[in-house]
């Protein structure tokens, strides 16, 4: 699952659509997951010829409410667990696909989620005014991984140039 629903403020345009070696940031991504998963989705945008989850509980939430939906749609659709990353996400270290519940330390929106772990996110969101996906990380007892070599995080151009210069 793809958490793509942010304002990129930061950025200042849409980062999704920024070019990584000629190609939209959001396509690396999903070519990545579908390495990793059986089936691909994006949260919080449209795009063509993929599924499309809305924010759970309510929209602009942040990443937590891509993954209440994500987690929600897996549960009611028989998945197991769900594999998030955000949409500047390139490729995927490999260690955060162990086990679920598990998070990239560094970057906790990149994490494998049980499915079943839907209304306990539900009950963090509606208690936790942090809404940090770190915070309901902790709360759920999930293992926080290192990797030895990190994806890029892509919250400026300048984030973005250094990421095209260790591509090639």
């Amino acid at each position: 699952m793809v958490l793509a629903g942010g304002r990129s403020s930061r950025f200042g345009s849409d980062k999704a659509l920024a070019l990584l070696d000629g190609r939209p940031l959001i396509e690396h991504t999903l070519a990545s997951l579908r390495r990793h998963a059986d089936e691909v989705a994006v949260a919080g945008r449209h795009v063509d010829n993929v599924a499309s989850i809305p924010d759970q509980p309510m929209p602009n939430l942040g990443p937590l409410g891509g993954l209440c939906g994500a987690l929600d749609y897996a549960a009611k659709h028989g998945f197991d667990s769900v594999l998030t990353c955000s949409v500047d996400c390139p490729w995927l270290p490999t260690r955060c696909l162990r086990h679920a519940p598990s998070y990239l330390k560094a970057q906790p929106v990149i994490g494998l989620w049980p499915a079943d772990a839907v209304a306990a996110l539900r009950s963090f969101i509606a208690t936790d005014t942090r809404r940090s996906v770190r915070g309901f990380a902790e709360h759920l007892g999930a293992e926080p991984v290192e990797a030895d070599l990190l994806p890029p995080n892509i919250n400026t151009p300048a984030d973005l140039a250094a990421a095209q210069r260790s591509w090639t």
